[in-house]
Formats: structure tokens, C-alpha cells, sequence
């Protein structure tokens, strides 16, 4: 799998988080989309320390279908209780995961 994977899914979750700002005229909230990013961050400060285990568990096909039907209903549901926090939050955590994978990818 790896990151060019990871990326795409990241990129589409991404996508339609993105079109649920439109289609419901959220606006964005700074401080959630931080709060995303700083929990991206942490959370992969804390999977480094056990990188293959977590990958081992990511590159199952069931995991990744699971993530990413989690984060659609997640999506879908910040949409209609709380838009502006979650949505926020969900695009300040995927542009963090995606500037993760650059920095590791072609920096690091």
C-alpha cells in the first residue's frame, strides 16, 4: 500500500469534506481546524513508536474501508449537528496528515 495510497484516500475524504462546506454554507472555524491538525500530529508522533504494528493493522483493506466509512458518517453527521466545528476540524486534520506525508515522503 504506502503513502501514495494513503494520500489519495486522505485526498478524497478531504474532497468530500470540502463539498459538505458548500453544499451547507458552513463557515470555517480556525481554532477547530487546529485542533485537527495538533490531533494528526499527535497521533502520529504516538503511531511512530510502534510504526510497524500500525502499519501492519493499516494495510488491511477491512481497517481502511472501516476509516473511511467512519469519516464519511462523520462527515455527514457534523453537517447537520455542528458543521462549522467538525467540518473545521476534519480539513484542518486532513491537511496536517497530508503535509505529514510530503514532510516523510520527499523532505524526510
Amino acid at each position: 500500500m504506502g503513502s501514495r495510497r494513503d494520500a489519495a484516500l486522505a485526498v478524497i475524504v478531504l474532497a468530500v469534506a470540502v463539498v459538505a462546506v458548500v453544499f451547507v454554507e458552513a463557515s470555517l472555524s480556525i481554532a477547530a481546524g487546529v485542533a485537527g491538525g495538533v490531533g494528526t500530529l499527535v497521533f502520529e508522533a504516538v503511531a511512530t513508536r510502534e510504526r510497524a504494528l500500525v502499519r501492519r493493522y493499516w494495510d488491511r483493506s477491512l481497517v481502511q474501508a472501516a476509516a473511511i466509512a467512519f469519516s464519511l458518517v462523520g462527515i455527514a453527521v457534523g453537517a447537520l449537528v455542528a458543521p462549522s466545528i467538525v467540518l473545521s476540524f476534519v480539513i484542518g486534520a486532513l491537511v496536517a496528515y497530508l503535509g505529514f506525508l510530503f514532510v516523510v515522503t520527499f523532505v524526510g
